[in-house]
C-alpha cells in the first residue's frame, strides 16, 4: 500500500528533479496579411449569338469554328434570289406611283387654269388636289418598301457584329435561318476575360471597407494583387482587377458573385475553365498571432501551454480568428509578451518544470504562406 499510494508523489518528484525540455516561441503581433483564395471560372467578358434578320438558306459560309474575326468581317449569305426578286418588283412599283403621281399633276394644273376661267367648278379643283396628295403619299409608301426589299437583299450576308473568337457551334452550308430565331454562330471576347467566383459577406465587407480606408486616404483603391493559379498548377502570368459586382446576396448561398479581368493575350485562358483566384494585399492591424503548432485541441476548446516566468507550464484557453499561412489570430487568451510551447511538451497540466529553449519561426519553418519567405519572429517583434 506504501508503495501504491506514493506513485504519483514519486513522478511528482522526479518531474522536479529533471524538467521537459521543451522549444517555445514568443507570441507574434504584427499587422498581419490576410491571402483570400476561392474556386474561380473563366467566362467572356462578352459573348453574343449571331442570327439572321431575314429568312432562307445558308448558301455561303466565309468562316469555320474556333475563328477569330473582326467586326465588320463577313460569315454568311443567305439565299438572296427572292430578296432580289423583292427589290425590283418595289422599284417597278415605285415608278408605276411615281408616273401617276406626274399624270395627277399635270391634271392638277390644267384644272387650276379651267377653274380661273370659270369652266369647272371649284370641287373639281378640290377633287384633283386630294388625287394629288393620295399619289403623293402612294409614292411614299412605294419608296419606303423599296428600302425595306433593299436593307433585305443587304441582310442576306450576316456580318460579324464584334471583334472576337466563334464558337465551334456554327451552322453548316445548307442550314435554313429563321429570322431572329436562329443561331447561326456564337461570338465572344477572349482578350480581355472575366474570372467570376464568390465571396461570403464577412469576406465583402472587409474587401469594401479596405476600399474605402485606401480611398480616404488618398491612395489607390484597388490595391490588391489578385492572382490566378491553373489546373496544372502553374501560376497564371498575368495580374486582374476587380470589374464588377453582383448586385445581391445569393438568397440560398449567403455568398456575393465578383468577376475579375485578366488580360490573356495568348488565349491561354479558355471560358468555362476553372482557376484558383488568390487575393493578396490586405493586412489586420496588430494582430496577435499563434502558430498552429502550439494549438492543442481538448472537449472542443483550444488550448495552449506557455511558459511562465518561473520556467514552469501553464495552460491557457483561447479563441482563434483567421489562420494564416502557419498561424492562426488570437482573439483573446493571450498576452503580446507570453511564451507558447511549440515543440516537447503534450501533457495539458499546469505547473510542470520545463526546460525552455526559445527559437524563431525561421527556426521552426513558420510563416504566413508557403510562397512567401519564412517571417523572423524576433526581428519583427524588436522591430
Amino acid at each position: 500500500m506504501a508503495g501504491c499510494g506514493g506513485g504519483e508523489d514519486a513522478e511528482n518528484q522526479d518531474l522536479g528533479a529533471y524538467p521537459t525540455r521543451v522549444k517555445a516561441i514568443k507570441v507574434l503581433v504584427t499587422d498581419a496579411p490576410i491571402t483570400f483564395s476561392y474556386s474561380g471560372q473563366v467566362i467572356d467578358r462578352d459573348q453574343m449569338k449571331v442570327q439572321s434578320k431575314v429568312s432562307g438558306s445558308i448558301v455561303e459560309k466565309y468562316v469555320k469554328g474556333g475563328q477569330d474575326v473582326v467586326q465588320g468581317q463577313m460569315l454568311f449569305k443567305i439565299d438572296d434570289r427572292q430578296y432580289q426578286s423583292a427589290v425590283l418588283q418595289a422599284e417597278a412599283n415605285l415608278a408605276k406611283s411615281k408616273t401617276a403621281l406626274a399624270k395627277e399633276r399635270i391634271d392638277l394644273n390644267r384644272n387650276e387654269e379651267l377653274w380661273r376661267a370659270n369652266a369647272i367648278s371649284e370641287q373639281a379643283l378640290v377633287n384633283q388636289r386630294v388625287a394629288v396628295d393620295s399619289q403623293i403619299l402612294e409614292v411614299k409608301a412605294n419608296e419606303a418598301i423599296l428600302q425595306k426589299a433593299k436593307d433585305d437583299l443587304s441582310d442576306t450576308i450576316i456580318y460579324a457584329p464584334m471583334s472576337g473568337r466563334l464558337g465551334i457551334d456554327d451552322v453548316p452550308v445548307g442550314t435554313l435561318a429563321v429570322a431572329g430565331s436562329t443561331p447561326l454562330a456564337t461570338i465572344g471576347l477572349v482578350d480581355p476575360v472575366f474570372v467570376q467566383f464568390a465571396v461570403s459577406e464577412q469576406e465583402y465587407l472587409r474587401l469594401s471597407k479596405s476600399d474605402r480606408q485606401a480611398s480616404e486616404a488618398e491612395v489607390p483603391a484597388q490595391n490588391y494583387r489578385i492572382s490566378l493559379t491553373l489546373a496544372d498548377g502553374s501560376v497564371y502570368p498575368y495580374h486582374g482587377q476587380f470589374a464588377e459586382y453582383d448586385r445581391t446576396m445569393g438568397n440560398e448561398t449567403g455568398t456575393l458573385t465578383i468577376r475579375t479581368i485578366f488580360k490573356n493575350p495568348e488565349s491561354l485562358l479558355v471560358p468555362g475553365m476553372y482557376a484558383r483566384v488568390e487575393i493578396e494585399g490586405l493586412r489586420i492591424p496588430n494582430a496577435m498571432l499563434v502558430p498552429e503548432r502550439a494549438l492543442q485541441q481538448l472537449l472542443g476548446e483550444t488550448l495552449v501551454l506557455i511558459v511562465q516566468p518561473d520556467n514552469t507550464s501553464a495552460v491557457r484557453k483561447i479563441s482563434l480568428g483567421e489562420k494564416i499561412g502557419s498561424y492562426y489570430i488570437v482573439k483573446s487568451g493571450l498576452n503580446a509578451d507570453d511564451l507558447v510551447v511549440v515543440e516537447g511538451l503534450t501533457n495539458l497540466r499546469d505547473g510542470m518544470p520545463l526546460e525552455v529553449t526559445q527559437v524563431t519561426a525561421k527556426e521552426m519553418g513558420f510563416s504566413f504562406s508557403p510562397s512567401e519567405e519564412v517571417f523572423d519572429v524576433e526581428r519583427s517583434v524588436n522591430q
